[in-house]
């Protein structure tokens, strides 16, 4: 028996690959597909199984054209109702794969079809559990996405949560291992840890959830404070994972168009396309196409551009370090924006060859700002609101990147004002997306918070519940 788990970072998100005996299964894949097949041509076994333990609000799978490419069998736990065919499961059934089986947990609450996958090893013994995002190390997964579907409010979601971590989850032995779907970064929980595999007995020791003397109650008010509104693209992903979607290589294709610079204005022009930038924050700065929005890829990038652009059905073009254009569009394709319609050939050095504008963002050191700080400037921290209350710059005022299509307003347009995330890589979205709408009254600081806590400057963690986003 072999069990990987394949992390990709950026979306915080397991994917898991399981062999034994010439046949494989795969749990939650993401959408390229080519890394399972070939893991299981060089392993020399078949893929036999794809388990989904929910339909994803934060990425797309790739269970559709896996199971197209391999012939192998879609499975989803009670309650689900694709478009497409797949093996809808009972609760309590189970799946031979090679010398162990995979025994089905409903476990309903995060949505209704959640379901856990209980792997019983050759010599029949509970061994692991792929949970989804029913339980996270750390956390649960947060029980208001569901709502619409369910016709539930996030209240009675935590409370069938409740119970089916209760009867199906803390009633396995303590050596089960846990094997969830997200880590800490993910949107589809509140507090998960770094950490992205545990035991069923250290999460009843260290997750706040699992408590051992906690009420129904106490775990509907504690899972269900303080969350923050989901992404506005989670509501589509889940809709392309139920109904499908257009193949990868499709979406490829379609993307790997090289446009000059001047077929890259015109498309520009012509479409109304958003023009997305995917390299550094600091070269970046330094010269841009006018009106394109910064998010790189060294930072979560799927996640971002999941918040930033909310209709996944937004075309778009792209500008990015030489070589990256493929790995750009395969990562908004994770997440359901698979409307690119080309990339700007040469980068930003062919555009800037032919002599057309260019836009920068000025930015400043910290040992600046702290210069800049005695004449008591306007100063606005993007971090998000938890950040925000653990401390921040005295003075300074919480207008999170999370909402700022909405709060676009609340930045002043006369006065001159200075913005700041942690490190450098939000406040560059941020300033990307002001330039775009026309701000050029505002500075940002290099290494943002980060930077900013090593000077002299005050700080303060006393926050009036008033002034903060919820």
């Amino acid at each position: 028996m072999q069990i990987e788990q394949i992390y990709t970072g950026c979306l915080a998100q397991g994917a898991y690959y399981i062999s034994s005996n010439g046949e494989a299964a795969i749990i939650d894949p993401l959408r390229e597909i080519e890394p399972y097949i070939e893991r299981a041509k060089r392993d020399g076994v078949r893929i036999k199984y794809i388990f989904e333990t929910h339909f994803h609000a934060d990425f797309v799978s790739g269970h559709i054209d896996l199971a197209k490419a391999t012939g192998a069998t879609i499975v989803y736990g009670p309650n689900a109702n694709p478009s497409y065919d797949v093996h809808v499961a009972r609760d309590g059934e189970i799946f031979q794969l090679g010398a162990i089986r995979i025994k089905v947990l409903h476990t309903p609450g995060h949505t209704m079809e959640s379901t856990c996958y209980l792997l019983i090893d050759e010599n029949g013994k509970d061994h692991s559990l792929f949970s989804g995002d029913t339980l996270f190390i750390g956390d649960v997964g947060r029980p208001d996405l569901a709502q619409k579907a369910a016709s539930m409010t996030q209240e009675q979601l935590a409370a069938t949560l409740f119970h089916s971590l209760r009867n199906k989850v803390m009633t396995l032995a303590d050596d089960v291992v846990v094997y969830p779907a997200h880590g800490a970064g993910s949107a589809c929980g509140k507090n998960m840890s770094k950490e992205t595999v545990s035991t069923i007995g250290e999460q009843k020791t260290q997750n706040y959830a699992l408590r051992s003397d906690m009420t129904e109650a106490e775990f509907v008010k504690e899972v269900t404070d303080g969350l923050l509104p989901p992404p506005g693209y989670f509501g589509m992903n889940v809709m392309m994972n139920k109904t499908g979607y257009d193949s990868i290589s499709e979406v490829m294709k379609r993307g790997m168009q090289a446009l000059s610079p001047e077929a890259f204005e015109a498309a520009a022009n012509e479409t109304g396309a958003l023009m997305l930038d995917t390299r550094n924050a600091q070269i970046f700065s330094e010269g841009f196409v006018p009106n394109s929005i910064n998010i790189g890829l060294d930072g979560q990038f799927a996640p971002w551009v999941g918040a930033m652009i909310p209709d996944v059905k937004q075309q778009l073009l792209i500008i990015t370090e030489g070589g990256k254009e493929e790995e750009t569009i395969k990562r908004l394709a994770r997440v359901g924006y698979d409307h690119v319609i080309g990339y700007l050939d040469g980068g930003i050095a062919a555009w800037m060859a032919t002599g057309k504008a260019v836009d920068t963002v000025k930015r400043i050191t910290a040992d600046e700002f702290a210069e800049q700080f005695k004449a008591e400037p306007i100063i606005i921290d993007v971090r998000r609101p938890g950040e925000f209350a653990a401390e921040h710059v005295e003075g300074a005022k919480s207008i999170p990147l999370d909402f700022i299509n909405e709060d676009m307003a609340q930045f002043p347009k006369d006065a001159p004002f200075i913005i700041h995330c942690q490190g450098g890589y939000r406040s560059m979205i941020a300033a990307s997306i002001l330039k775009s709408r026309g701000y050029d009254n505002f500075i940002e600081v290099v290494g943002g918070y980060g930077a900013i806590a090593k000077t002299g400057v005050p700080k303060t963690d006393y926050v009036c519940p008033s002034t903060l986003r919820k």
